[in-house]
């Protein structure tokens, strides 16, 4: 698949990840994780090529499904919100207790109690994405997870490697959007048997000459970085400029607002 204009949002990409398996893509710039993380997790429609979920190309399925993790301007928590904050309105999502108290339950269960006040902003990379991959899957029905750009954080690739392989251990799909370092690094350890989804590790390549006139910026090649309202996920991604997918109606009714969607955030945000 592909998005933007020539591919400019995101080049020409083709993975897949499986259940029981943890798997990496490489996307750089500022952008193109986020895209790709939206794309895979069936949040937004890809201009060329197609997104499918056991074969079938099934958008709905995919957001049910696959929670999207920490990506960038859409589902990252705020930096400065407390890690109990963060706990409690995702154990709230999750239909289970919400009150501070049952955060700091929740925290102390999984060994990090001591960090309920801290922003979330400075908790160490590998403890955030361990704690936000085990609320995502409080969600009812989470069978994967696309955790985006962990590597942005800091900190050595194999603490949230390892952990992104143990929910592949536990049964679920994990895909991991990484940078170009990090995956260097992740293939250097072999020890990991880190495995690329999309192909060799190749370096970034400009999509034009550094002294070429830059392109008119055209807000269709660029993504949605606004948390979406959670009812009108499919709105958003419509605002791209984006054709529907292959067999589906354009016409067609959107899903009943009432239902509330298992990997959305209160903000609007995706999970």
């Amino acid at each position: 698949m592909s998005k933007g204009r020539g591919g400019q949002a995101l080049p020409a990409t083709s993975l897949e990840f499986h259940s029981g398996a943890v798997r990496f893509a490489l996307a750089e710039t500022e952008q193109r994780p986020t895209v790709l993380g939206l794309i895979a997790s069936g949040r937004m429609r890809p201009d060329t090529g197609r997104v499918t979920i056991d074969g079938d190309a099934n958008n709905r399925a995919l957001r049910r499904t696959i929670a999207l993790v920490d990506a960038p301007d859409v589902s990252d928590p705020h930096p400065d919100i407390t890690l109990a904050g963060v706990v409690g309105e995702e154990l709230m999502f999750a239909g289970v207790g919400a009150t501070p108290l049952h955060a700091r339950r929740w925290l102390n269960q999984l060994g990090f109690g001591e960090l309920s006040g801290v922003p979330i902003g400075n908790v160490d990379p590998a403890a955030r994405v361990r704690i936000l991959c085990e609320l995502a899957i409080l969600r009812e029905g989470t069978e994967g997870i696309v955790l985006v750009s962990p590597d942005r954080h800091g900190g050595s690739p194999d603490g949230w490697w390892r952990i992104a392989s143990e929910f592949a251990d536990r049964g679920y799909a994990m895909l991991v959007v990484i940078g170009g370092s990090a995956a260097v690094a992740l293939e250097r350890m072999h020890e990991l048997e880190a495995i690329n989804a999309s192909g060799p590790v190749e370096p970034l390549v400009l999509d034009r000459p550094v002294d070429a006139e830059p392109a008119a910026e055209n807000p269709d090649d660029r993504p949605e970085t606004r948390r979406a309202d959670p009812e009108h996920a499919d709105e958003a991604t419509d605002a791209l400029g984006s054709p529907p997918a292959d067999g589906e109606d354009p016409s067609a009714e959107p899903a009943d607002p009432a239902e509330p969607d298992p990997n959305t955030t209160e903000n609007g945000g995706e999970r």
